[in-house]
């Protein structure tokens, strides 16, 4: 029996959110559990309560569905569904229709994103890229030699941080290791948007069927389903010799299928993430160039006319964006374009707001909205750290939670290459990411909690550093808003209170 309130209205309890689904086979998970509460009805009796409102509403009786077609509501894999049909199904269950609209609007989030994941990027070229890539000799050579094109291709996958210059490199790889295959040898690419900030991450399936399509395969001869594509796909491309580049992945979930299978075939992927899952991948970690190369970036990026002086200079701007060509590639376009600027005008809060606004804090926004609230948070507070490396000692005393908690969080973001783990329990974190952070601080999380994690820290430093009692009355002792945490960690970092201030239970 289905549940009702004192006036007799039934009502759906709150654990039941269709809103948390994102993929269609995750709206019928949640329709399976609203079938379950209502009292796990049998398949002709909702098929018997649809006709009935579908009678009451006027429909055409040659309108309604096979009790099979019912059925199928409640199976997962399904690519074209029937949304009058899983609404209905929604009406007979719960019998709210306040509940119906929010089950509607799930549906057409769900609808949409299925929609939008299926638009792919795939092409038999290599996009157009920088013609000349900018140091990475070593990187180079070390991924060449993983890339084995002279006689053992397979699977190398590229992982980095957000604007470190991934795509960049794989396709002046690509070019590389195309040169040397035989003209014949097919050429696949796909953007598969794993972190593109506004659009989905695109549909593995939907990426084979354009695959299948620029390899000869004719549309009514492409088998529906993931798997039946991939099968066919391996088929056409085995002994071909073929280079498949796959750029953004999410996860290895989405590159799996997209793998040829074949020994004679090179796939190179890049991504954000750690990508665990793909046990005979060659994984190489993608870092910031060496200063001389950032300095040689920039010098190309904003003119060779306009930074005919000033050597000094630009090392120092490259310092301060830690070396990212992203960012690089930003201020070096900015210098570019306003000549009446002298190099002196590009302090440190300039390049590091200018880097910001010229797509570093869009690239890292999408990295952070990959990771679960709790990472998210303690990105945050860590901006309140005076030092760029972080133990887990002092990140638990900032998030306040236990250290396994704490962990994991910071596992998560070092997957996502938002914090880099130097040795095992110690992190650090990008200038740039920082300065994402200390926006987000002030935003995201509320000035209590901020002084609330001040105070663990003071606690934790006043038990275990005996020099704290000389540095408590250090910059910023009283926090009172949002704004002057933000000041104090700052503060923190330009005096000498960071280099006074012992490490944090040994793991500071």
């Amino acid at each position: 029996m289905v549940a009702q309130d004192l006036m007799g209205r039934m009502f759906v309890p709150q654990l039941l959110d269709p809103g948390k689904a994102r993929t269609m086979d995750e709206f019928i998970g949640q329709l399976r559990l609203l079938k379950a509460w209502a009292g796990s009805p049998s398949i002709t009796e909702i098929t018997r309560r649809v006709y009935r409102d579908w009678r009451s509403a006027g429909r055409p009786r040659g309108e309604w569905p096979a009790r099979s077609t019912v059925g199928d509501c409640f199976r997962v894999g399904r690519r074209r569904p029937n949304p009058d049909l899983l609404l209905a199904v929604v009406r007979v269950l719960a019998g709210d229709e306040a509940a119906v609209a929010m089950w509607r609007q799930a549906l057409r989030t769900v609808l949409g994103e299925a929609e939008a994941s299926a638009r792919v990027c795939a092409y038999d070229r290599l996009p157009a890229g920088p013609s000349l890539l900018v140091g990475r000799s070593r990187p180079v050579s070390r991924t060449e030699a993983a890339l084995a094109a002279e006689g053992r291709p397979g699977v190398v996958v590229l992982e980095g941080a957000a604007g470190v210059g991934k795509t960049s490199l794989a396709l002046h790889l690509a070019r590389r290791a195309q040169a040397r295959k035989h003209a014949d040898a097919p050429v696949l690419f796909a953007d598969l948007r794993g972190f593109a900030p506004d659009r989905p991450p695109a549909d593995p399936a939907a990426v084979l069927d354009t695959f299948l399509r620029l390899l000869g395969a004719a549309g009514e001869r492409i088998p529906h389903g993931t798997e039946a594509r991939a099968r066919r796909y391996r088929q056409l491309l085995a002994g071909t010799g073929a280079f498949v580049v796959l750029d953004d992945a999410a996860d290895a979930e989405q590159v799996r299928p997209l793998l040829p299978g074949d020994p004679a075939s090179a796939t190179l992927i890049t991504s954000r993430r750690l990508l665990h899952g793909l046990p005979d991948a060659t994984r190489r970690t993608v870092g910031p160039p060496a200063a001389a190369d950032s300095v040689e970036l920039l010098r190309r990026t904003a003119g060779a006319e306009a930074v005919t002086a000033g050597p000094t200079a630009l090392r120092r701007i490259a310092d301060d964006l830690g070396h990212l060509p992203l960012a690089l590639t930003a201020v070096g376009h900015h210098i570019r374009r306003h000549p009446e600027w002298t190099l002196d005008d590009y302090d440190h809060d300039t390049v590091i707001t200018l880097a910001l606004e010229g797509g570093v804090r869009r690239a890292l926004a999408a990295s952070d909205a990959q990771v679960a609230p709790g990472a998210r948070r303690l990105l945050r507070l860590l901006a309140l750290h005076p030092r760029d490396r972080t133990g887990v000692a002092c990140a638990v005393a900032l998030a306040g939670e236990r250290e396994q908690t704490v962990r994991e969080h910071l596992d998560a973001l070092s997957a996502t290459h938002l914090l880099a783990e130097t040795e095992p329990g110690r992190f650090r974190m990008h200038t740039l990411v920082r300065a994402y952070a200390e926006e987000r601080v002030g935003i995201d999380v509320p000035g209590t909690s901020i002084r609330q994690a001040l105070g663990r820290v003071r606690c934790a430093l006043r038990d275990t550093a005996p020099t704290w009692p000389r540095c408590a009355a250090g910059p910023g002792r009283d926090v009172r808003s949002t704004a002057s945490a933000r000041r104090r960690a700052v503060q923190w970092r330009t005096t000498g209170w960071a280099a006074a201030t012992p490490p944090l239970g040994g793991s500071h």
